[in-house]
């Protein structure tokens, strides 16, 4: 896919997409507009429809909000984007001249409604971003690439916002950062901006977010931005004051994508080497631990005992996550790997009972 800048050309600097996260009236919308014209914002943001979880939340004010993105258009000469699920939403931002429009993570994880908005968006050359679905379903997110750009868009960018999680965590969704970049892999072209608000969920979080994006080589980030944030109708906990956002963006520090220093580029290759010699014993070692559990799922079939042993499993993955902290090891990290191997021994154990190891 021949995917194109949403801004027309690559930027050297980081796209900055800031705004509320709803249109509430029009004054709070011109208010944060102006405290952020001086910002170097590419694109002034918020929300005139809002999918809600539940009924009874605030929607949005609808297609009056249009007229007033148009305002600040007309008296900052910002850009501005919003969020659009349907085809009525399609062209009522059309109408109104919205410069960008963006999927959300509830819309994109239905294939169904992107593509209506696909159908809607046929012929028109608009830039289009596209949210994460709300689930970490990467297939998803590509398919809803690949309906935009099948409609005749070029223009894409995607907004990776985190993906819902049950349980506890210090994000709001969480950002399994490898699919984002996974994504950035298959599609080289594509910029990946981070919407940090909807990752953290809370004020103090938003700059670790940012910089962890810029660290990572995003192409920008998306904040919400409030003049009041404290009485926001909608996301009040995650959003910043224009002041608050200015200081926000100028501490970014942004990294070269590359370097022609040669030196650099010697010691990389050395550490490199050395890493790729500790992933082959990596795998060495994980050839001789699936050996050993296909060992004991031959005698576990032979003794009629189930394959899972729950004491057994807690046993192991208490014991290494204290050793990893111990190490400086995450216990994310560790839990995350230990799962990995847990299940493939899993598997192959459950083979070794059912006979299908034999047969493969």
């Amino acid at each position: 896919m021949n995917i194109k800048p949403i801004l027309g050309q690559a930027k050297k600097t980081p796209i900055v997409i800031a705004g509320p996260c709803s249109a509430e009236t029009e004054e709070q919308v011109l208010a944060t507009a102006h405290g952020l014209k001086d910002a170097g914002i590419d694109l002034f943001r918020a929300g005139i429809w809002k999918p809600r979880t539940r009924p009874g939340s605030f929607e949005g004010v609808g297609t009056e909000g249009l007229s007033w993105l148009k305002k600040v258009k007309e008296e900052t000469g910002m850009k501005v984007t919003t969020e659009v699920a349907n085809t009525q939403h399609v062209f009522q931002a059309l109408k109104y001249g919205v410069d960008v429009v963006w999927l959300g993570a509830r819309t994109t994880v239905n294939p169904f409604s992107v593509q209506e908005v696909a159908d809607a968006l046929k012929g028109v050359k608009i830039p289009v971003m596209i949210k994460n679905p709300i689930n970490p379903d990467f297939k998803l997110w590509v398919g809803a690439i690949e309906r935009i750009y099948k409609a005749g868009i070029e223009n894409i960018a995607v907004i990776h916002r985190g993906f819902s999680y049950h349980g506890q965590t210090k994000y709001r969704n969480v950002p399994r950062w490898q699919i984002p970049i996974d994504l950035k892999r298959q599609f080289p072209n594509l910029e990946i901006i981070c919407d940090n608000s909807h990752i953290c969920g809370r004020r103090d979080t938003l700059f670790d977010v940012a910089q962890k994006a810029m660290d990572l080589d995003f192409d920008g980030i998306m904040t919400e931005v409030h003049p009041t944030p404290d009485d926001a109708w909608s996301d009040a906990k995650q959003q910043i004051t224009p002041t608050q956002f200015v200081d926000l963006k100028d501490r970014l520090k942004q990294r070269e994508a590359s370097t022609d220093d040669i030196e650099f580029w010697e010691h990389m290759d050395h550490l490199r080497h050395e890493i790729d010699e500790i992933d082959e014993e990596i795998m060495n070692m994980m050839v001789k631990r699936m050996q050993l559990s296909d060992s004991i799922g031959q005698y576990k079939k032979r003794n009629n005992i189930a394959v899972l042993q729950p004491d057994r499993w807690n046993e192991i993955l208490e014991r290494a996550v204290a050793q990893g902290q111990a190490k400086d090891l995450s216990p994310q990290f560790v839990e995350a790997l230990l799962k990995a191997v847990h299940q493939e021994s899993i598997n192959r154990q459950v083979a070794i009972l059912e006979d299908k190891k034999a047969q493969a």
